[in-house]
């Protein structure tokens, strides 16, 4: 597939970028890696929406290209929404991924909530292209299902706790990159993302 356009990546976080590039690269997008000399953007914004744009228009700013990025929040209905967009630091801002998927779990446990009618959780992706001009292209992503009472299969951040029905209730840990992406909420909001942009291959 030809590619028709080119992305700086605002992420540092190489799990995530190769989603990313996997998913973009699909519909013919390519992802340009984030300059080494840009510093991290702090991403204290109290949305999803806050946090994409920072760290798009920071790196916009910085090469002088369109550039992407996007915030992702774990809804849990029986925390109340939590962790939602502290999901990457729930357990500290130097956690691991096996310490934030402790934490939700145990969280879990004290509020009584029961596989898996009370673990109803949803991943939500805003994904948000940064242009020259100041001008920006939003998508949203979401997808629906539960946390386990246990970690299933392997991935990254929370993908062994959280099952979805469209996979048989298998966890995100439990199946392969592909089929993962092809239900994602980030998939979704990168595919989206990808038709607002024309680039539908």
């Amino acid at each position: 597939m030809n590619v028709a356009l080119e992305l700086v990546c605002a992420s540092a976080n190489p799990d995530k970028v190769a989603e990313l590039a996997a998913i973009l690269g699909d519909v013919g997008v390519a992802l340009l890696p984030r300059p080494p000399e840009v510093p991290e953007v702090l991403e204290d914004g109290r949305t999803l929406l806050d946090n994409a744009r920072r760290k798009a228009f920071a790196l916009c700013r910085a090469t002088g290209r369109p550039a992407v990025a996007d915030d992702t929040g774990l809804e849990v209905d029986a925390l109340g929404g939590r962790p939602g967009v502290d999901a990457a630091v729930y357990a500290g801002p130097t956690a691991t991924y096996a310490e934030n998927v402790a934490k939700l779990l145990a969280e879990l446990v004290a509020a009584g909530a029961a596989m898996p009618a009370g673990r109803a959780a949803r991943f939500r992706t805003v994904a948000l292209v940064a242009w020259p001009d100041g001008s920006e292209t939003v998508a949203e992503g979401v997808v629906e299902g539960w946390i386990t009472d246990a970690p299933r299969g392997g991935g990254w951040g929370y993908d062994p706790v959280f099952a979805v029905g469209e996979l048989e209730g298998r966890t995100f840990g439990e199946v392969d990159a592909a089929t993962k992406h092809g239900v994602s909420h980030r998939g979704r909001a990168f595919r989206r993302l990808a038709e607002m942009l024309g680039q539908t291959g």
